[in-house]
């Protein structure tokens, strides 16, 4: 009888570590092949991890509460097969080794690190928080009560919504939440003889002092930290340039309107404008490959796969990127079915982790807050993030057989922020401006 060895799957592109909430088999259980073994955590995704076969469990190596790395070993899986294998669960990728540490764009469009992030992972010993009741806490939710500063009354107070009224991420983070926006106390008049330079200091720029006193500090919450490091990460690792262009996209808002009632009818999906985008910069990485690309010291790594990552809004006004995988091998109806589902499964908080990791290029839409354009931040370790702004109807020239004419047309703003070491202006401007050429091209008689 052969054993498979279950390893821990990697949960993001700089995650090292996992915490195993609850297995769900025990010793001498059966499983078939994706059926969920054990639940797992990190600071941004809770995940089951399902078996990558058939057979018994033989062996457990681990307990719950308890912290492993990566790409070790947790479980054996005796099976009916006639030699010895190591097989990760479908989450994981068979290099188990970290790969460098993802940054999302933020600010009004651009994209969150949710998962591409330096995770502070929770601490491997139980004993170092211990709450005064018997009520059980993951190693997960202790480590945020210690960073949030929660004492011990106050975690046993909070409800659980988890197994047995357990608290879990989630509920803590939004006790956490709620206890921010409830506001801090405010720090005290710092005295004029004790104001220095803002440009003074080893910390860098000092806060403005508020004179009155009229003012509210809020602590940042955790992922909001963990976007303020990548995106200043982004900054100090690429030298950012933007372009922009303006394109007639008229064609394709009059297609979507003719033909939205009707799609969705057929398909059972509402058509929106982000697959549409997204089917043009997959064609425009194909013709420019070199867009497509990571840096890793002084190699270029090409992307063979072209994977766009899209820029979705949680609930919580952060953003988190979902990636459709090979974009450029799906029609229309298969993005548009893609894009629904992760979105509609980003805002649930139930993505798998192999959705939101790989993705080569990103996509944000500013124009869902109105914005005409903006200049993103590079969503490390790609190099180049679009932003589509807001679709506004203005007076164009329009050549015609008769001559030039003025019209109403549907113009929309693209910009580029690309990464000056690997992306010179001739690659990035060539790439965008072929976004919008495709755009401009699509046939308004287009069958669905």
């Amino acid at each position: 009888m052969a054993q498979v060895e279950l390893i821990m799957p990697k949960m993001g592109e700089s995650i090292i570590e996992a915490t195993i909430l609850r297995w769900a088999k025990n010793v001498g259980d059966r499983v078939e092949a994706d059926e969920t073994i054990l639940e797992i955590a990190t600071d941004k995704v809770d995940s089951e991890v399902p078996s990558p076969t058939a057979g018994v469990i033989s062996e457990i190596l681990f307990k719950e509460n308890d912290v492993v790395p990566v790409g070790k070993t947790i479980a054996i899986i005796a099976t009916e097969g006639e030699a010895a294998s190591t097989k990760p669960s479908p989450a994981v990728k068979e290099d188990a080794v970290p790969a460098s540490s993802n940054g999302h764009s933020n600010g009004v469009s651009h994209p969150a690190p949710a998962v591409h992030e330096p995770v502070a992972v929770a601490s491997a010993s139980p004993t170092s928080y211990t709450p005064a009741s018997d009520r059980f806490y993951s190693p997960l939710v202790k480590n945020i009560a210690k960073t949030e500063n929660i004492s011990i009354a106050e975690l046993d107070s909070i409800p659980g919504s988890g197994q047995a009224g357990r608290v879990t991420k989630h509920d803590i983070l939004a006790y956490v939440e709620n206890r921010s926006s409830v506001g801090s106390p405010v720090a005290a008049p710092v005295q004029p003889a004790a104001i220095q330079s803002p440009l003074g200091g080893a910390g860098g720029a000092k806060p403005a002092i508020s004179v009155s006193g009229n003012t509210e500090i809020v602590e940042m919450d955790r992922m909001r930290k963990l976007i303020a490091d990548h995106m200043v990460m982004s900054k100090h690792t690429s030298p950012h340039v933007t372009s922009f262009v303006e394109v007639d996209v008229t064609n394709i808002v009059n297609w979507r309107e003719r033909v939205k009632g009707a799609f969705e009818k057929k398909y059972g999906e509402k058509i929106t404008y982000t697959p549409i985008f997204v089917e043009a910069v997959a064609r425009a990485v194909g013709d420019f490959p070199m867009i497509n690309v990571s840096v890793d010291g002084n190699r270029i790594i090409v992307k063979k796969d072209i994977n766009i990552g899209m820029a979705t809004a949680l609930p919580t006004g952060n953003l988190i990127v979902p990636v459709i995988k090979n974009a450029n091998t799906m029609n229309l109806v298969g993005l548009t079915k893609s894009v629904n589902d992760l979105a509609g499964r980003a805002r649930q908080g139930k993505l798998k982790p192999e959705e939101i990791q790989e993705g080569t290029f990103t996509l944000t839409n500013v124009g869902t807050f109105g914005n005409v354009m903006g200049t993103p931040i590079i969503n490390q370790p790609q190099v180049a993030i679009m932003a589509v702004g807001a679709i506004r109807k203005k007076p164009a020239v329009v050549e015609t057989e008769y001559g030039d004419l003025i019209a109403v047309r549907q113009m929309m703003f693209l910009s580029m922020s690309y990464d000056h070491r690997v992306v010179d202006g001739s690659l990035g401007g060539s790439f965008i401006r072929r976004v919008g050429d495709y755009l401009e091209q699509f046939d308004g008689k287009r069958e669905i």
